[in-house]
């Protein structure tokens, strides 16, 4: 992974975006693994991606969010230029407007949960309903049962530091649910304390999109039990007409990916195993 910096920052505004180049850059501490973001002034991001499969995210996200932005409850972040690799930095990487507000705190119990529910349905209900002509597969697109052999694997290789009997029965009893067989629709894909944005206990924004594309709705589903504590899921689960069979695959797609995201980061990324665990502890209390 190439090193990042606002010195690295500044260098490529100044050699791609001169317009930009007098406006202060500042790093932005944030927990996600997809990008290293920075402030550029007041009203603008830049993105660089950590991998190569992230960098090959950014022409997805500045060919797909202009078409979806004005469909959306809630601000997106915009498109404003993509950038070239260089001697300094091999991928691409882009910049994007700056949206203001904060990520939520998983078990947050300060603010009306109920009203954030109602926003995050209305957010994954409008996704649902834009037009899927010519869109790309999510990142998560693959049928649930396709996760099982490396599931099974985490929870086991788990065991001692969660309940693994009791996450393998949860995990069992998803999979007992048939795959759904309709068309796939537009998902988020990662509905998570990292990727939206929160003001006063409202969902003010939605940030990173690199899962985007066509899935069983039921993966943003996973919001219930990463966003929201449990006295709010109901709501948000009438809200979005989730019927049994969704919202099991919903709770599959949040099991597999907390244990994933708890063996991969309990040591090398705190605030993202906080998050699992706090998942997980939701999960398995249900």
């Amino acid at each position: 992974m190439p090193p990042h910096s606002a010195t690295l920052v500044r260098t490529l505004i100044a050699a791609q975006f001169p317009q930009w180049a007098d406006l202060p850059v500042e790093a932005v501490e944030a927990s996600g693994t997809a990008n290293a973001v920075y402030r550029l002034g007041d009203d603008k991001a830049v993105r660089l991606p950590r991998t190569a499969g992230s960098a090959a995210d950014v022409a997805t996200e500045h060919r797909w969010l202009p078409r979806l932005a004005p469909q959306l409850p809630v601000p997106v972040p915009t498109p404003l230029a993509q950038g070239e690799p260089t001697e300094d930095f091999p991928w691409s990487w882009s910049v994007c407007t700056w949206l203001e507000g904060g990520n939520p705190l998983p078990g947050d119990g300060t603010w009306a949960p109920e009203l954030f529910a109602a926003d995050l349905a209305e957010f994954v209900l409008a996704l649902r309903r834009i037009d899927v002509t010519g869109a790309p597969s999510a990142y998560r697109g693959e049928p649930l049962a396709s996760r099982d052999e490396t599931t099974r694997k985490v929870i086991t290789d788990l065991d001692g530091v969660i309940d693994a009997r009791a996450a393998t029965a949860a995990w069992d009893k998803a999979l007992t649910v048939p795959a759904r067989t309709g068309t796939p629709v537009w998902v988020h894909g990662d509905l998570q304390p990292g990727n939206v944005l929160v003001a006063e206990g409202r969902l003010t924004g939605v940030i990173d999109f690199a899962c985007m594309g066509l899935a069983d709705p039921a993966v943003d589903l996973i919001a219930a039990w990463y966003l929201l504590p449990a006295g709010a899921r109901e709501a948000f689960r009438t809200t979005v007409e989730a019927d049994d069979e969704s919202w099991e695959r919903g709770r599959g797609w949040a099991l597999s990916i907390a244990v994933m995201e708890l063996a991969a980061y309990r040591e090398s990324n705190p605030l993202m195993a906080r998050n699992a665990w706090w998942v997980l502890e939701g999960l398995l209390a249900a």
